[in-house]
């Protein structure tokens, strides 16, 4: 039997991977378990196989020494050019970060349903594993992904629904004790963005 795309994607995300022994910050466990959640997010949503494959292998260009040349090679031209679309375009431009996040929100508001439904899928599992284990850079990525979230209004509903609960949420919690951020620390952190918007 014939392996699918989405297997043969599993098997490649964790051989280039697990070749650097790329790890997941804070829990040390291997990176792969990041993928795979991902792909788990997406199957619970209307997609396909390029989709499952592409979610295996969001972070491979980005993180280890796979190109898109390889991911074509391997996967086709739709899962190449999905995994294009997730893969942040800021890295290594010398800006500040409020210039490149905006940048990278750039890239992904001209991203394709498909890929914003997969990014959404991504933002969902990093979300809940920040706010689990590093409350205070949580200040600043959650305002940044609510931002992100205003250009993934095309990806799935569902999943829109739930990285926007699961954002709001986060951003009440450190409101409260034993946080406390005042709420003129995310209302300055979202101009400051705003100022940064790259042309």
């Amino acid at each position: 039997m014939t392996d699918t795309l989405a297997e043969c994607a599993r098997r490649y995300a964790s051989k280039a991977h697990g070749a650097i022994d790329q790890r997941r910050k804070y829990t040390n466990a291997p990176y792969i378990v990041h993928p795979q959640a991902v792909m788990e997010i997406v199957s619970s949503v209307p997609h396909s196989e390029a989709m499952l494959a592409a979610a295996w292998l969001h972070d491979t260009v980005e993180d280890t020494p796979t190109t898109l040349a390889d991911i074509e090679s391997h996967f086709g031209a739709q899962v190449a050019g999905l995994v294009a679309m997730l893969t942040n375009v800021s890295v290594g431009s010398g800006e500040n970060r409020y210039q490149r996040k905006n940048r990278d929100r750039q890239h992904s508001a001209a991203a394709s349903p498909q890929a914003k439904t997969i990014k959404l899928a991504d933002l969902i599992d990093n979300t809940r594993s920040l706010l689990q284990y590093d409350s205070h850079f949580a200040k600043t990525y959650l305002v940044e992904k609510q931002r992100l979230l205003e250009v993934l209004t095309e990806g799935d509903p569902q999943l829109w629904k739930q990285a926007s609960c699961i954002i709001e949420q986060g951003l009440q919690s450190l409101l409260l004790p034993p946080h406390n951020v005042p709420a003129r620390w995310f209302e300055h952190a979202r101009q400051r963005y705003q100022e940064n918007e790259v042309a």
